[in-house]
């Protein structure tokens, strides 16, 4: 047993700006996503899944618990990650599990039928489709939020979660998943974050319709929406640069979160275990509850 308020690194932090999309390797402290500590127990065993973002932050935390809990995994992730998403191939076959990398952006419409395709070819199926990946940049004031900033972050964070499930749905039988990522964003928005919140609101608002819409195919829809953690998102952007050294620090905890924190969630939403769970939204947000 551990206590939660000093289990990890809390505030201050040193600054550390990144560019986009941002490195976990080069994060100071490097996040944890599980590597030493998540220990799996067969709960998804012979799951197929397909994660997006699942080079660092939330997304690498889930790759690596999905394969030790027993899944093959399609990684999807940005060319410019590939160092990071090398690392988690490797811990996934460590796990003995298969793992196949398939880099691309997707806010092309195009590329995201490609990525459920070549999923589909390469695992014989897919079982749980989860989609962490987002764009996050702050922006003070909406008479700085170009057109251009609010297309690429509705594109990549609403527009690829429509054209993922949309592709994904037909392949899918009863039984499989479909764990979206919303955030405490949704519901407690930050000012400086005006095109990123409404996109989370949205995620939220998808998962319940859409939820709604396929259960009776057997198929089950939901969200996780995490507060504050410790992932290359923030440093590259998605926190004005004056925030990262007390990062997290409003939290009750007094720290955000680490991305092994949040793992167990997904694991928890692609197995048989949550059988009766859909349209639900869960908030991990270091103490802050969701309405």
């Amino acid at each position: 047993m551990q206590d939660p308020n000093t289990k990890y690194p809390r505030p201050p932090f040193a600054p550390q700006p990144q560019s986009v999309p941002g490195l976990a390797r080069e994060m100071n402290p490097k996040p944890d996503h599980g590597e030493t500590s998540y220990k799996g127990s067969g709960r998804l065993a012979g799951l197929r899944a397909l994660i997006t973002g699942a080079d660092s932050g939330i997304g690498r935390a889930v790759a690596i618990a999905f394969a030790r809990e027993g899944a093959d995994i399609v990684l999807n992730y940005l060319p410019s990650e590939e160092a990071d998403a090398r690392e988690v191939v490797a811990l996934i076959e460590q796990a003995g599990r298969r793992a196949i990398a398939l880099p691309g952006a997707i806010n092309d419409e195009a590329f995201c039928n490609r990525l459920i395709e070549q999923t589909v070819e390469h695992l014989g199926g897919l079982d749980s489709l989860v989609l962490v990946a987002g764009h996050q940049q702050a922006c003070e004031s909406i008479a700085d939020l170009t057109t251009a900033q609010l297309d690429e972050t509705y594109k990549t964070n609403v527009y690829s979660m429509f054209w993922l499930c949309k592709a994904a749905l037909p392949h899918m039988k009863p039984g499989a998943t479909i764990i979206n990522t919303s955030s405490i964003q949704a519901y407690q928005p930050s000012p400086t974050l005006l095109d990123y919140a409404g996109t989370k609101a949205a995620i939220a608002v998808f998962t319940k319709a859409l939820a709604k819409q396929v259960v009776e195919k057997g198929i089950r829809v939901n969200a996780v929406a995490p507060g504050p953690f410790w992932t290359p998102l923030q440093p590259s952007g998605g926190q004005p640069e004056e925030k990262i050294p007390e990062f997290g620090s409003k939290s009750i905890f007094g720290r955000p979160g680490q991305p092994a924190e949040l793992a167990g969630v997904y694991v928890l939403l692609a197995s048989e275990e949550s059988s009766y769970t859909t349209g639900e939204i869960y908030g991990v947000t270091g103490g802050n509850p969701l309405p």
